[in-house]
């Protein structure tokens, strides 16, 4: 069997930096091991950033945070394998005490599973690529915004609301869920778009066809919006600006590690 080439990414606390301690410890001597550099720091090991990883598989030890900073920060996302030391975590399939077996069973060989992105320009501008998803939202606490949103070029819709949701498949599980939106299976290759409370009882929902081109316009005056990228990446736009959303020209890729499949892992998450 070939050298497996790993990466290690930590949330930074005390318990997620022991994790990858344990772990390189026991699979140092079985595969070629890199350390983002804040968690190298705080193990006295060498640094690789993480744009910098040139792997077969990046372990993410954290929460789903912790993996969307990790993509974020890479050109061509290489495939993870979250160890879940958060909380409820839709990205994170490894539980703590399962995360040895897991890696024992990796190493010797797995399944990538790739999931679409979100590509956002503003003004004909990129901002950063989402993997769960992209909210339009008020600058200004209880101000609503007026939004004129089109689709391949067809008027979809125009609408006042706090906010939109232009969320993946595999972020409907996250922000897009909490604002009414709908749970897609990811093998649904799709954008889910979620007015966020909207200010006509017609405004639902949509579910679009992953290969859309999205157009949206700020149309009243005077009223700044957020454009805010997986919760971590903050743009300011007015009226005068224009964003396009279409599916990313990279994906995101996980290393599949549960044996049960999206349903299993809805019921056990949301029960």
């Amino acid at each position: 069997m070939a050298e497996v080439r790993v990466g290690f990414v930590s949330r930074g606390d005390p318990e997620s930096v022991k994790m990858v301690r344990n772990l390189v410890e026991r699979f140092r001597s079985r595969a070629e091991i890199v350390v983002e550099p804040e968690t190298a720091k705080k193990l006295g090991l060498p640094e690789t950033k993480i744009e910098d990883m040139d792997v077969d598989l990046i372990v993410s030890v954290g929460g789903d945070g912790t993996i969307l900073r990790t993509i974020r920060r890479m050109a061509d996302p290489r495939p993870i394998l979250g160890i879940n030391m958060g909380t409820l975590g839709f990205l994170v399939d490894v539980e703590p005490k399962d995360a040895v077996r897991t890696l024992e069973r990796v190493l010797f060989g797995f399944e990538v599973m790739e999931r679409s992105r979100l590509s956002t320009h503003l003004n004909g501008k990129p901002l950063p690529p989402a993997t769960n998803e992209i909210a339009l939202l008020s600058a200004s606490p209880a101000k609503m915004l007026e939004f004129e949103i089109t689709v391949d070029d067809s008027l979809l819709e125009s609408l006042r609301a706090d906010g939109l949701l232009f969320a993946t498949s595999t972020g409907s599980t996250a922000y897009a869920m909490s604002a009414g939106g709908p749970i897609v299976d990811p093998r649904v290759d799709a954008i889910v778009l979620v007015p966020m409370a909207p200010f006509k009882l017609s405004a639902r929902p949509w579910v679009l066809p992953a290969e859309s081109v999205i157009k949206i316009d700020l149309e009243l005056p005077e009223k700044e919006a957020l454009v805010v990228i997986d919760g971590q990446n903050v743009t300011t736009i007015s009226k005068k600006d224009h964003i396009t959303i279409s599916r990313a020209e990279k994906p995101a890729r996980f290393v599949k590690a549960r044996e049960g499949g999206f349903y299993e892992k809805v019921k056990s998450k949301l029960a």
